[in-house]
């Protein structure tokens, strides 16, 4: 799909501020809704606009622990990721997960209620065989900076833009 400077900016818009009316956005757009509105629509059924989320300061609503997990698994078959990228996916507390180039096989985020819990996890991946040899824990003690939008200015200005 070929992106455009409106598109791109419907982009940068909605990665800032995912909530705002269709009138909002086609105003700063400098379009009329329905212009704007199909060039949403579009963008969606492309699936390059995957969904829209809150976020939400979850340390005002209940305790909870992040933690960073990087782990590595026992060999290097493609059955063996796939049984454990196939794990992680149906564990709700990993909240994200990635898989690395490099010393490690994969790096885990992990939002639990406490340690506790944190390590019931851990001991079930064990236990239920999914390929996890060795895992490193890092508690987050602060966030000091938050997943925000991508950084189309920088990322378009390299020429990484899909033409």
């Amino acid at each position: 799909m070929k992106l455009d400077d409106r598109d791109l900016k419907i982009l940068a818009i909605l990665s800032q501020k995912g909530r705002m009316s269709k009138s909002e956005l086609a105003k700063r757009l400098n379009l009329s809704v329905t212009p704007c509105w199909e060039r949403l629509r579009r963008l969606e059924e492309a699936g390059i606009i995957t969904g829209y989320r809150a976020n939400i300061e979850l340390r005002d609503i209940a305790p909870h622990v992040s933690v960073f997990v990087m782990a590595e698994l026992e060999n290097h078959r493609a059955a063996t990721f796939q049984v454990f990228e196939q794990a992680v996916a149906k564990c709700d507390e990993i909240i994200a997960c990635w898989a690395l180039g490099g010393g490690f096989d994969y790096l885990l985020q992990v939002m639990t209620r406490d340690i506790d819990s944190y390590q019931r996890l851990i001991d079930e991946l064990l236990a239920c065989r999914v390929g996890l040899a060795r895992y490193f824990t890092y508690i987050v003690t602060k966030p000091v900076k938050q997943m925000s939008a991508p950084p189309f200015d920088i990322l378009l200005s390299s020429g990484l833009a899909k033409d």
